[in-house]
């Protein structure tokens, strides 16, 4: 049987080299599969997601809901370690799934947000209104979704919203230089 290896190992000699190929093993176990029966799996993607969005819009109201309830309990309790990260969590979510549900500008305000409550020295500290504005964005633009030129004005409250975020965190990190680099990094959220 290590006959049979080394049999199979190809050498090829140069005059200042060798070069060593050994057989791919997995050759043998591989099926071959006729065009006609190829999978697309992005192909099925696309249809199992146009299966689904119909309810794009109850799952986005129920992300900003529970993004509203988030701030209600800070509002109520304060920032402490439960509702901030409550708040995040909330927030994060929509970032995340909001461009594949079809609300790409909420996913940039709930990155901003994301933004401020990773990036603030002192939560505390941060205006009430700053916060409760990226709220109203992201629910403003889940509900208002399906009537006209509601992308436009959705993107450009979205940027505006960053860009007072970015001038609030420059400011509270002016002595953390280590953040101000991810501050004044450029956005992630697709389409953005």
């Amino acid at each position: 049987m290590a006959k049979d290896k080394q049999a199979a190992i190809e050498i090829k000699s140069f005059g200042t080299h060798h070069v060593i190929t050994q057989p791919n093993p997995l050759r043998r176990v591989l099926l071959r599969v006729p065009e006609s029966d190829l999978d697309d799996p992005v192909g099925r993607a696309e249809k199992a997601l146009a299966g689904l969005s119909g309810e794009f819009k109850a799952w986005m109201t129920i992300e900003a809901d529970r993004l509203s309830a988030a701030h209600a309990a800070v509002q109520l309790d304060g920032f402490n370690n439960e509702t901030r990260d409550e708040l995040f969590r909330a927030a994060h979510d929509i970032k995340g799934d909001a461009a594949t549900f079809g609300y790409p500008s909420a996913a940039a305000a709930a990155e901003s947000l994301c933004r401020i409550i990773e990036h603030a020295p002192d939560l505390n500290a941060v205006p009430a209104d700053l916060i409760a504005h990226h709220i109203n964005a992201v629910q403003a633009i889940v509900r208002e979704r399906t009537k006209l030129d509601t992308a436009v004005v959705a993107g450009v409250l979205s940027k505006q919203l960053r860009g007072i975020a970015d001038e609030f965190l420059t400011r509270a990190n002016r002595d953390r230089p280590e953040h101000l680099e991810a501050i004044l990094a450029p956005s992630i959220v697709p389409g953005e």
